[in-house]
Parts: C-alpha cells; structure tokens; sequence
C-alpha cells in the first residue's frame, strides 16, 4: 500500500518560519523592565516532610495562623539538608493553602543560614514541573496533528507571550499610554501571526488591513464606555496592590481599555482570516467577478460565522465571572443591582465591545478585501 503523499514545506515558509523564530530568540533576550533591587536569597523547590497544625485557628470555612513544617530541600547548594518552614494563613481562601507530608512547596532561603535556626517562608505549592508537563502535552499534540502548519501555530504561541510579558507588561509599568503600547502589540501580533499564515500575499494584506480596522473601531468603542460607564479599572484582580507596589502614576483605566481589545484581538485575526480566505476563493473561482459582488460574497462569508464568533467571547468572558453571577442570584440581588455592579458592568463593557469589534471586522474585511483582491497583476 503506497504511503500518503506530504504537502511540501516551500521556501517562503521556511523563510518566514525562521524569521519569527529570531523575533521569538529577540524577544526572550530582551529586559525592559523597571530596575529593582534584587531581592537576597532564592527560590528553591523543598518537599514537605512534617506537619503541625497546632496553631491553626478555624473559623466557618476560613483558616487562621501558622503551620509549621518540617520540609527537605531539593535543589541548590542546600540540597538534602532540612530546614523548619512557616506557612502562614490571613483567612483568605483564595490565597491560603494548607500544606500536607509529601507536598512539594515553593521556599524562599537566604545564602548563608543555619538549618538548625533559620526558618522558611513556604510560599505556595510548586508548579513548574506541571506546567511544564501540561504545555509539552499541548505543544507534542499541535505538532502531531498538525505537522510543520502545528508547529508555526505553537511558535506564534510562544511569539504572543513574548509580547505581551517582554513588551506590554514592561513598557505600562515604564509609564508608557496602556492604550498605544495595546494597540501596537495587537498591531505586531496580527502582523506576525496573519501573514505567517497566509505569507505576503493580497489575502494575507486583506485579512490584516481588517483585523486591525476591527481593532482600531473597538478600541475607540472601549475608551467611550468606559469613562460614559465610570469604570476606573480597579476592578481587574491585583490592581490595586500594583498602584501601591510603587505605581501610582499608572493609569488603570487605560490598562483595563487596552486589555478590552487585546484580549479579543485573537477571534477578531481568525474571523478576518475566514473571511479573506473566502473572498480570495470565490475570486479564484471566478477570475472576473467585480468588486460589488466579491464583497457581498465577503458580506455572506462574515454572517456565517460572526454569530459563533460572538457566542464564544461571551462564554469565555463570563465563565471567568461564573461565581460572582452565582453570588448575586444566591443572595436574589435585584436586575438593578446586578447591572450596576462595577464588576458586572465591567464584565458588560469587556463583553459587548469585544463583540462590537468582532461583528464590525467582517464587513470592514469585506470592502477592504474587495479592494484589495480584485486589483488586477501588472
């Protein structure tokens, strides 16, 4: 039985392959971040060998205290040696854990102590060996199934974290305007991601121009509402323990305005792209057809799947929120209540205008795709 026939990797993808793969090594190179002080000591993995819950205090489903523990330590020059370690509990039960024999912990130890008398901060359970394990299960699947294509779609992955950790994150704490830096990295994104998949082509150029004509339209939808709605932004998780960690001057509405579009930036790419790739097949199918009706083709391509589109920002959004609307039905909060709720109108805004911007790329799409693919070659 002869062997499937491979679709062949041309040269442009190699090229363009190698050419986000030097952004990616840039970009880990790059630190602008703000300078620190570094912090003594280090982070090292321990393994939690004894417990004593004695003072631990118990109030309804809260915990209060101190755990002390017995834990070995698993890496560095203090390998093997046994430490005495506090884990401390605030009644917080989103950030309290209660550490068992056998748990691996997290630990933070100076370079010159005393086993014998030194006592450790055990800050959380450790991880990284899981996150690891759970990234290489998703990057092996996505190269399986999806061969050299897989392994462009993991590579812009790594690229979009890149970005937004090496780029987004340090530029706002520099000062920089949240709204510009979030605009510019959808911008980049798009760039990147769009024309790797579809390479410098006219539907590579149609799908861009109309992923960020959507951007650009939902930003400005976001900044409107948001000041017409008096969101302030403290609303995002860690907002304010990030103005008093020595960021005063930041501004939380613009941070929670950028997060709006660059947060839907990735369903408003692929939606761009269904509908350039359409277009671009209904103009090779029918080489003379004008520009009139290559767009109404793009306008029918955008209604098909505009709806799913939206569906999917609002379960995405609302699920993060899932909770909270919990709370609010438990305790028979009125339909005035709710809705004027900072957090349930911030969740509102998120939502609507993440969905506005989705619903307005398809026809921008459209026009300017027709523009675009139905010039003629020289």
């Amino acid at each position: 039985m002869p062997g499937r026939k491979k679709l062949p990797v041309s040269r442009r993808d190699l090229v363009m392959f190698l050419v986000l793969a030097l952004l990616c090594a840039g970009l880990a190179c790059l630190d602008l971040f703000p300078k620190s002080d570094p912090q003594p000591g280090r982070k090292v993995r321990a393994r939690v060998v004894a417990v004593d819950n004695t003072d631990v205090e118990e109030f309804g489903l809260l915990k209060k205290g101190s755990q002390s523990l017995e834990v070995e330590i698993l890496g560095g020059r203090w390998k093997g040696q046994r430490f005495r370690a506090a884990n401390i509990l605030r009644a917080q039960m989103e950030l309290d854990k209660l550490f068992e024999a056998g748990d691996t912990v997290l630990v933070g130890i100076l370079d010159d102590v005393d086993p014998e008398t030194y006592t450790l901060n055990a800050q959380d359970h450790y991880r990284i060996g899981y996150t690891v394990i759970l990234f290489s299960l998703f990057a092996v699947l996505l190269a399986v199934f999806g061969r050299f294509t897989g392994i462009c779609a993991l590579l812009s992955f790594v690229f979009s974290c890149l970005v937004i950790w090496k780029l987004v994150i340090p530029l706002c704490l520099l000062g920089w305007n949240a709204l510009l830096v979030s605009f510019a990295a959808v911008t980049l994104l798009s760039a990147v991601i769009i024309f790797l998949v579809a390479g410098l082509t006219r539907k590579g150029a149609a799908a861009f121009s109309g992923a960020i004509a959507g951007v650009f339209a939902s930003s400005l939808l976001a900044y409107v509402f948001t000041h017409l709605f008096k969101i302030n932004g403290a609303v995002m998780p860690y907002s304010q323990s990030l103005l008093y960690s020595g960021y005063e001057f930041l501004s939380l509405s613009d941070i929670y305005i950028g997060a709006i579009f660059l947060s839907s930036s990735g369903a408003v790419m692929d939606l761009a792209m269904d509908v350039a790739a359409g277009m671009e097949e209904v103009r090779l199918k029918q080489p003379g057809i004008s520009r009139r009706e290559l767009m109404q083709s793009g306008l029918r391509i955008g209604r098909s799947v505009v709806g799913t589109m939206t569906t999917t920002l609002l379960l995405a959004y609302s699920g993060g929120y899932l909770t909270l609307m919990m709370t609010f039905a438990a305790q028979g909060t009125s339909p005035a209540d709710f809705i004027n709720n900072p957090y349930v109108a911030s969740e509102a805004v998120k939502t609507i205008i993440g969905s506005f911007g989705l619903v307005l790329v398809a026809p921008l799409t459209a026009a300017l795709g027709a523009a675009i693919l139905s010039r003629r070659s020289s």
